[in-house]
């Protein structure tokens, strides 16, 4: 029996194959005991008319390998197709991305030499459940989904990650001034969750400041938690203050699977010239091995990445005239690695990787804390409209919409774009074609939904198209639901 640990790879497209070529040449010299088992995703996928750009029979090498190491991949513009990247993570249920941002000065640029982050994004839901819709002829959809439990599982694997690596502070960046129900159960959770971790300093950044002092004070951060959109968008801004996107290599843990990959995309524009920088795959790879019990090797690799870097042997994307000596392809800077493997760097800190360190730690299955479900009654409802006549004049839709009873439940406002527009609203306020018209009982009682299905009638019987609705429930008395801007 093989006493080598399988994994699967993926060459993807654009640079991919080069540099996982650079990638796979470095583990191999340096004694990873690894077999590969090669799948092809990506745009020749996409291009045989499979929208999901992977095979199906590709799934199974992932099902019993448990170790994806991927190569970017170009997903075709148009046409329908869907991220492979958030179909992988979430049909394998990959939902830590966790993503190290170093400053390696002054050997890779940067004004920020003290800067060592991690980044930790939750990578399954939020916009990225990618649930869109065109509703009027003005106006798109696309829905933010945020889970109690998708918010504690990321949470508490920052928290552990923390005490693990022996970070001292974890940060929480979310925009729950705005979105005060989806943000907001987030900042709730990391609240809950930081309270059992006494020894770990706890705070929190609106999402907006919380960028601008990454881009600006980097060193004030140690491990960032947050949502999916905010994560990906605020991983490349520290990547890139830290030298260079090209360097970030980045793993998504899942309770049973694990994929490694490098931050940046495929870049179909300088492919097949050999001048891509391999180190953010070789940094994903380095992941990897860590997460597989291969510490020992993943150190060795690290560490004549570091000295190679300090010998000035650069890419050309991080190459300084002064501190570079010499400028290098993509094959011929994996070969300055090979013949490194065995030094360390001499002026930044080496590499340091313990056992237990990796997959015997199963970082990924997380316990969530046991809940006694809430108490949930419906009072009221949101029934939405396409309507853009008499020049979208909120009051002549809102006398006409008057009439609507169904026993005791009737019309309360309406909005477009969130704000209030009827009763009483200021005409300087532009309008589209969408319109949301709330129903409550007088004194906000429980309703049934066969008072729903009547407002739906007297609606579509005074001729209006609605599009959608949205029941409105309280939650052991509390409102589930947001209150429009002027209600």
């Amino acid at each position: 029996m093989s006493s080598k640990r399988k994994i699967t790879v993926a060459y993807g497209d654009g640079i991919g194959p080069e540099i996982m070529k650079a990638t796979l040449g470095i583990l191999e010299a340096a004694g990873a005991a690894i077999e590969t088992d090669v799948i092809e995703i990506g745009e020749q996928v996409y291009l045989k008319g499979i929208s999901s750009g992977i095979e199906p029979t590709a799934w199974d090498s992932l099902r019993e390998s448990k170790v994806f190491l991927k190569s970017p991949i170009t997903t075709p513009q148009g046409g329908g197709f869907k991220s492979l990247n958030v179909t992988t993570r979430k049909t394998l249920g990959l939902y830590a991305n966790v993503r190290p941002c170093k400053a390696f000065s002054p050997y890779i640029h940067t004004h920020f030499p003290e800067t060592d982050m991690v980044i930790i994004r939750e990578n399954e839901e939020d916009l990225y459940a990618g649930i869109e819709h065109r509703q009027t002829d003005d106006v798109y959809q696309c829905l933010k989904l945020i889970s109690r439990p998708g918010s504690e599982k990321i949470i508490r694997y920052a928290f552990e990650y923390a005490k693990k690596y022996n970070r001292k502070k974890v940060t929480c960046m979310t925009k729950d001034n705005i979105m005060k129900l989806a943000d907001g159960l987030f900042h709730k959770v990391f609240n809950e969750v930081a309270k059992e971790y006494p020894d770990i300093e706890a705070d929190h950044k609106i999402i907006d400041i919380g960028t601008a002092l990454i881009a600006d004070k980097p060193e004030m951060f140690d491990v960032i938690v947050t949502l999916n959109l905010y994560g990906d968008i605020i991983s490349d801004v520290a990547a890139q203050i830290t030298g260079s996107v090209g360097l970030g290599g980045s793993s998504n843990v899942g309770e049973d699977v694990a994929m490694f990959e490098a931050i940046h995309g495929s870049a179909p524009d300088i492919a097949g010239k050999d001048i891509a920088n391999p180190s953010g795959l070789l940094n994903g790879a380095i992941m990897m091995l860590v997460h597989i019990g291969q510490p020992e090797v993943a150190e060795k690799i690290s560490n004549a990445w570091m000295k190679t870097l300090e010998d000035g042997i650069h890419t050309g994307d991080i190459y300084q005239e002064g501190v570079s000596s010499k400028l290098v392809g993509t094959q011929e800077f994996a070969q300055a690695v090979i013949e490194r493997l065995g030094q360390k760097p001499e002026n930044m800190t080496p590499a340091e990787f313990k056992k237990g360190d990796g997959a015997d730690d199963n970082m990924g299955a997380i316990k969530l804390t046991e809940r006694k479900p809430c108490k949930k009654e419906l009072i009221g409802l949101d029934v939405f409209i396409d309507w853009k006549e008499n020049d979208r004049d909120a009051n002549v839709i809102g006398d006409k919409l008057r009439a609507v009873d169904a026993d005791g439940l009737k019309m309360q406002l309406i909005t477009n774009r969130g704000v209030k527009v009827y009763p009483d609203g200021m005409k300087e306020t532009f309008c589209s074609d969408h319109w949301r018209v709330r129903f409550f009982n007088a004194d906000q009682t429980v309703i049934s939904h066969g008072q729903i299905l009547e407002i739906l009638k007297q609606v579509e019987a005074l001729g209006f198209d609605f599009i959608k609705i949205e029941n409105l429930y309280t939650f052991d008395g509390e409102r589930g639901f947001s209150l429009a801007q002027g209600e």
